[in-house]
């Protein structure tokens, strides 16, 4: 799981508090960057087509909302808002599986998939001042690879940059990978001000600024406190009167109080809500639930390292003590259904006909005989404040017992369960780990890499499985993937038969997001390949 679960500290205060201190803000951004070219002023031309004066939209978050603000790191929560700020060459359409055109105006590429040319829109400014042109799309990249931080492994198939001319830029290829996929990843494709964000230096970003060209600019947002952003006049797209000025994403751990202030009118929309608590507000007059598939898995990772999950048939033995269907049914009420492989449905790659584990304790006591295993003490952690993810392993602590194993449940926060799973002492890391997966990018890539390719330092494998048939087939796949994508199908179907039979983890089931709103609040659509990101240049309140 890419989250980083620190908790936030939520601020008590109604929604006229809020306006009181928005409004206290006499200009439409905080402390203004130094651009590129050395001015320290905030550009303040004329909205290209009017002011919006759609007011305030509230976003309620159950977590620390940024958690990186260098563009070229980000990789956790922050993406909810980091959409807002930057943007991307193209965005993923989750409706056709196409790509809508953003900062690229139009696109195309060689027959042999290793050259692709993107044109430039005009008249796209930074937050800075400064103009969005090939050169911003070089360095930004560039930058991102050379820190090879968060995702920046999704540009792995880059060979090189070109600048064409100002408003065309080139990218070449190393093999032929779906670079519309890579460019509109909600992770390590933002297209930035560099030379701004070089300029003013990390310490300054990591404050709370941004260098994007967003419709969205942060206007205050200190550690611990909420996030407001305001609407950035030169924004290339214009605007209208009904789109909001100002959006605030706030940090509230406490489900019933974002319950609250949604009945209230005092939040627009939220998610990560009980699912007795949604049952709840269905029928609230003001309120309004979508349900949408999405990218994400609850994953269950077991330790391949030490004993007894380094036997393959003790691995497939818990499989069978999974009650699969007493979690889509009791714990997740029908919001999600049991995985079919590693790839989440609606994402390519997804295969319905791969086998499905079933629960059978027979099944799995045989297994356990024939490995010569009758039970022990494990450990499974999970992260705390996850109602899902605690209720499946008090769930599974009573099945294991029936097999004969003590598993002690341990509730921490992310960066500690992430700490103790990476721990140099294989004695010392859990057996058994409950994290959420979601696509960086729109690739099974993502899921199949990241969670189960060999590791030499100990990142997201928390299996810390490690099988050369497994991680070729994967290589290969995502090399052709970009020029022959049936052919990557069958070899992404392949790796997953690997994982079915050796079960160095299990996909527990796919997740359906949730999402509590006001009915008036309009313009919203889930796209999974962004994560619980709402895009609030498109929404609007009636």
């Amino acid at each position: 799981m890419k989250k980083v679960a620190k908790k936030g500290l939520f601020r008590t205060g109604l929604i006229l508090g809020l306006i009181a201190a928005l409004a206290a803000c006499s200009s439409p951004s905080a402390e203004q960057p130094k651009n590129g070219q050395g001015s320290t002023e905030q550009p303040a031309g004329e909205a290209a087509s009017g002011e919006p004066n759609g007011g305030i939209a509230v976003y309620g978050y159950h977590d620390d909302v940024m958690t990186f603000w260098d563009p070229s790191d980000s990789y956790s929560n922050e993406i909810v808002a980091m959409n807002n700020m930057y943007e991307t060459l193209l965005r993923y359409n989750p409706k056709d599986q196409s790509f809508d055109k953003v900062l690229a105006e139009e696109y195309k590429v060689t027959d042999d998939g290793l050259t692709w040319t993107f044109d430039l829109r005009d008249n796209v400014k930074f937050h800075t001042g400064a103009p969005m042109t090939a050169e911003s799309v070089k360095k930004s990249i560039e930058r991102t690879i050379t820190r090879g931080k968060g995702a920046a492994f999704i540009w792995d198939a880059l060979d090189t940059i070109n600048v064409v001319d100002e408003d065309t830029v080139e990218f070449k290829l190393k093999y032929a990978a779906p670079l519309d996929t890579i460019v509109s990843s909600g992770y390590a494709a933002f297209i930035f001000d560099v030379d701004a964000l070089e300029k003013n230096g990390e310490e300054w970003i990591n404050q709370g600024h941004d260098v994007g060209t967003g419709p969205y600019t942060v206007q205050k947002w200190s550690k611990g406190s909420d996030l407001i952003l305001t609407y950035f006049p030169d924004y290339w797209q214009g605007w209208k009167a009904n789109q909001f000025q100002k959006v605030v994403f706030k940090t509230i751990p406490e489900a019933n109080t974002r319950q609250q202030m949604l009945e209230a009118g005092d939040m627009d929309f939220t998610d990560q809500m009980p699912i007795e608590m949604v049952q709840a507000m269905r029928d609230k007059p003001g309120i309004a639930v979508t349900e949408t598939d999405s990218f994400q898995q609850l994953v269950m990772q077991l330790n391949t390292a030490k004993a007894p999950f380094d036997n393959p048939k003790v691995r497939q033995a818990l499989a069978y003590a999974i009650p699969y269907d007493q979690i889509v049914n009791d714990i997740l009420s029908g919001t999600g259904s049991q995985s079919h492989g590693s790839i989440p449905n609606g994402l390519w790659g997804h295969d319905a006909s791969l086998k499905q584990y079933s629960y059978d304790l027979d099944k799995a006591k045989a297994l356990l005989q024939e490995a010569g295993v009758f039970g022990g003490k494990l450990t499974l952690t999970y992260v705390s404040g996850d109602e899902f993810e605690r209720r499946i392993a008090e769930l599974l602590k009573v099945e294991l017992a029936k097999l004969g194993f003590d598993l002690e449940v341990k509730g921490m926060l992310w960066e500690a369960q992430w700490d103790m799973a990476k721990a140099q002492d294989p004695t010392k890391r859990q057996d058994i780990l409950l994290m959420y997966w979601w696509a960086d990018y729109a690739d099974p890539y993502s899921f199949l890499k990241n969670l189960y390719a060999s590791e030499d330092e100990i990142v997201f494998n928390l299996a810390y499985y490690k099988n050369p048939e497994y991680d070729e087939l994967v290589e290969v796949a995502k090399q052709v993937s970009g020029v022959d994508r049936q052919k990557a199908i069958d070899l992404y179907k392949q790796a997953q038969e690997i994982l079915i039979e050796d079960v160095p983890g299990i996909s527990l089931y796919d997740v359906k997001y949730v999402r509590v709103l006001r009915d008036n609040f309009k313009g919203y659509v889930d796209n999974p390949a962004y994560p619980s990101v709402v895009f609030f240049y498109d929404t609007h309140r009636e």
